[in-house]
C-alpha cells in the first residue's frame, strides 16, 4: 500500500495565500455586466434623444446652427425629426403666440412617451421684448406645456443648448420606470375668457380706390412729358383761384 506523502510547507502557503487572481473572477468581470433595468432603459434613452425640428424666431438660428459641423450635437446622439410621432424631445426655440399655441400643444400630444421639453431664450420663457405691449405672445411656454430646462438668453448660444441637453441627460439618468406615473406631466394647455371688444376692419381696400390714387401727380405728370387729364387741370385751376 503506497501512501500519498503529506503536502509540504510550501504548497500549503500556495493554497492558502493564491497569488494570482482566480480565473473564475476574471473571467466573469470581462464578460458579465451586472446592472439595473432602470439604468440601462435610462442609458438608452438618454443616449438616444431625438429632437423635433421646431422654431419660430430667431433663437431657431442658433439651434440650426448646433446641428452643423462645427457644434455637431450628433454625438450626443440627437438625432433631428420632422414628424412628432418619431420625435422625444421638443425645444421651442422662438416666441410662442397666440395663434401658434394651439399647433404647439398639439406636436406635444403627438410625441410618444417619455418626452421631453426645452425652453430656449428669453421670448419663450417669459415673453422677452414682448411681455409688456405684445396682445399676442404667449408669457410663458409653460403656460401651455410642461417644461423640464429652461435656457435663458436672447438668443442663447449653440454652447448654452449643449449645457441643457447635458442637463437633460442628467435627469433622464436618474428616473425610475416604478415612480413614472407618480411624477406624469399632467400640466396640459388651457384658456380663459376675456374681455376684449371686436372692432371693424380698418384694412379694408377702399384707400387703393380714392382718386388721388388713380392717376400720377400733376407735376409727376408734366416732368415725364405725360397728357394731363381735363379733370386734373381743372382740380389744379380751381386750387390755384382758391388760394387767390
Amino acid at each position: 500500500m503506497v501512501m500519498n506523502p503529506s503536502p509540504s510547507k510550501d504548497t500549503l502557503q500556495q493554497l492558502l495565500n493564491p497569488i494570482g487572481r482566480p480565473e473564475v473572477t476574471t473571467d466573469l468581470s470581462e464578460n458579465v455586466i451586472l446592472t439595473t433595468v432602470d439604468d440601462l432603459y435610462n442609458w438608452a434613452r438618454l443616449s438616444s434623444l431625438w429632437p423635433l425640428l421646431y422654431g419660430t424666431a430667431c433663437c431657431f438660428i442658433e439651434f440650426a446652427a448646433l446641428i452643423g459641423s462645427r457644434f455637431d450635437f450628433d454625438r450626443f446622439g440627437l438625432l433631428p425629426r420632422c414628424s412628432p410621432r418619431q420625435a422625444d424631445l421638443i425645444i421651442t426655440a422662438g416666441t410662442i403666440t397666440m395663434k401658434m399655441a394651439p399647433a404647439l400643444v398639439r406636436l406635444y400630444e403627438q410625441m410618444p412617451e417619455p418626452k421631453y421639453v426645452i425652453a430656449m431664450g428669453a421670448c419663450t420663457i417669459t415673453g422677452g421684448m414682448f411681455s409688456m405691449d405684445s396682445p399676442s405672445a404667449v408669457r410663458g411656454v409653460d403656460k401651455l406645456i410642461p417644461v423640464d430646462v429652461y435656457i435663458p438668453g436672447c438668443p442663447p448660444r449653440p454652447e448654452a443648448i449643449i449645457d441643457a441637453i447635458i442637463k437633460l441627460r442628467k435627469k433622464i439618468s436618474n428616473e425610475s420606470l416604478a415612480e413614472r406615473g407618480e411624477v406624469a406631466q399632467t400640466h396640459r394647455y388651457y384658456t380663459t375668457s376675456h374681455n376684449m371688444l371686436s372692432v371693424p376692419l380698418i384694412h379694408d381696400g377702399k384707400y387703393l380706390q380714392r382718386s388721388e390714387r388713380q392717376a400720377p401727380p400733376k407735376e409727376l405728370m408734366e416732368a415725364m412729358g405725360m397728357p394731363i387729364p381735363a379733370a386734373l387741370e381743372q382740380q389744379a385751376q380751381k386750387e390755384e383761384v382758391d388760394r387767390g
